[in-house]
């Protein structure tokens, strides 16, 4: 498999994660090239690397594993117990010598620190952060946050934690805090006051927009700086009707908070559209775990005329560009035979199932190395309905053109930034209602880490 080019500055990155034992967290904003970064490591080190992330999806797109399923860890708050681990897992977890995280800032403070409890025991290397294995995150905390914990959680979490974010996880800030006068809980002393040292390297070449003026929205959007003259440019320019598709125009899709609000206007769509509704359903074999880690839709209702995404990128014939990528937008125009029929822009092409594949690390003791098996497939075409999808769900898509509906507010920190930042450009942005100042949401623990991260790495 070939990878894209890399930048210079995404090629000096990858220089430093291959050359060094450094733990590294790559950042950037939205269209920095993270995930590109991350194939070409995954497809191009010389070191035995397992990759993983928080949700069954996360790991899909990274070929991946996810935490948990890798760890053997039980899911909510784990606490400071050492988990009981079986021989294989403690192969598998002897074999790495980086472990990749995709999606970090999904994962909280108690689970990046049952990683590294777990690494220790299996590796029986307890004084080494990580049991000695070198560890690079990549995600954007400005984006997607963890679950916010609740009741007893809640409670252990705030007893335990300065927040919730991975990196307010005793590995990385040098421990728990202090009871009364007494040592550090669970002998996390030997870090140090300061931690485990992380190398934060941010991304900034972005490639998703080209217009110097949208990229500078974007990031005080990004940043919670939104000044009245960028709300108002923002505003008049989304307060246009949407073009009709009717009128030739090509597809435009709804971003929206909430899934009951995405499924309402693609179910209306599809309803509107005259001709028979016909379903395919996907072929799942193996254990692919519950329906919210399905890559698709288990049942896809479509009808000829349906606005559809395409969930993944052409593979396409040798040497040639993809004829879609993960996020494209068309437009149904035959269903018949096993193949659906899409038109994207002014060409049609004839798409086919995808297979997904949920991969399993295991140690191959005779090379000595880690193999990743194939534990289950998830066989449909790689198409969604679209007049509408969900803000979260738009996350690492692109698009040229987008209504943004906020409903009755932005609910999440970051979520106003990702639905903005899919657009390529500022001509593309249609709102259902003006951006009030209680959508530009920043964590303040984000503001607060990123903030001490930048100002260490330019010191």
């Amino acid at each position: 498999m070939t990878t894209p080019l890399l930048s210079a500055e995404q090629e000096a990155l990858f220089r430093l994660i291959e050359d060094t034992r450094e733990h590294v967290f790559v950042t950037g904003r939205a269209g920095t090239g993270k995930s590109t970064l991350l194939q070409h490591l995954a497809w191009n080190t010389s070191k035995q690397i397992a990759v993983c992330a928080p949700t069954g999806v996360a790991a899909l797109n990274v070929e991946g594993q996810t935490i948990h399923s890798l760890f053997k860890l039980p899911l909510g708050i784990i606490g400071q117990s050492e988990e009981p681990q079986s021989d294989a897992t403690r192969r598998i977890l002897n074999a790495i010598d980086t472990l990749v995280i995709d999606e970090v800032s999904m994962v909280n403070a108690d689970l990046m620190d049952a990683i590294d409890r777990s690494l220790r025991q299996a590796r029986g290397r307890r004084a080494e952060p990580f049991g000695g294995v070198q560890v690079v995150m990549f995600g954007d905390p400005y984006q997607l946050a963890p679950v916010p914990p609740r009741g007893d959680e809640l409670r252990y979490v705030r007893d335990h934690y300065r927040s919730f974010w991975f990196f307010d996880a005793h590995v990385w800030t040098g421990g728990p805090p202090q009871i009364a006068d007494g040592p550090a809980i669970d002998g996390f002393a030997d870090l140090g006051p300061f931690g485990t040292h992380l190398n934060v390297r941010e991304l900034t070449e972005i490639h998703r927009q080209s217009d110097p003026g949208f990229k500078a929205m974007l990031n005080a959007v990004r940043h919670g700086r939104v000044t009245a003259d960028i709300a108002q440019i923002l505003n008049d320019t989304g307060a246009r009707t949407p073009p009709d598709p009717a009128d030739g125009e090509h597809p435009i899709i709804t971003l929206a908070t909430r899934n009951d609000i995405v499924n309402n206007i693609n179910r209306r769509h599809l309803n509107e559209l005259v001709g028979r509704e016909q379903t395919a359903t996907a072929e799942i074999s193996g254990d692919f775990g519950r329906g919210d880690a399905y890559p698709a839709d288990p049942e896809l209702k479509l009808k000829v005329g349906a606005q559809v995404m395409f969930l993944r990128n052409d593979i396409g014939a040798f040497g040639e560009p993809p004829r879609w990528v993960n996020g494209t937008i068309g437009t149904v125009t035959r269903i018949a035979g096993g193949t659906v029929r899409v038109q994207v822009e002014h060409e049609e092409f004839e798409v086919e199932p995808a297979v997904w594949e949920k991969f399993r690390y295991a140690y191959d003791p005779n090379s000595r190395s880690l193999t990743r098996d194939v534990v289950a497939e998830f066989t449909q075409f790689p198409l969604r309905l679209a007049w509408a999808v969900t803000i979260h769900k738009s996350q690492g898509k692109t698009y040229d053109r987008a209504i943004i509906d906020l409903g009755s507010g932005a609910f999440a920190p970051g979520q106003t930034y990702v639905a903005l930042s899919r657009l390529t450009s500022l001509e593309g942005l249609y709102l259902t209602r003006p951006l009030r100042p209680s959508d530009i949401r920043v964590d303040p623990d984000v503001a607060r880490w990123m903030a001490g991260a930048r100002a260490a790495t330019s010191a």
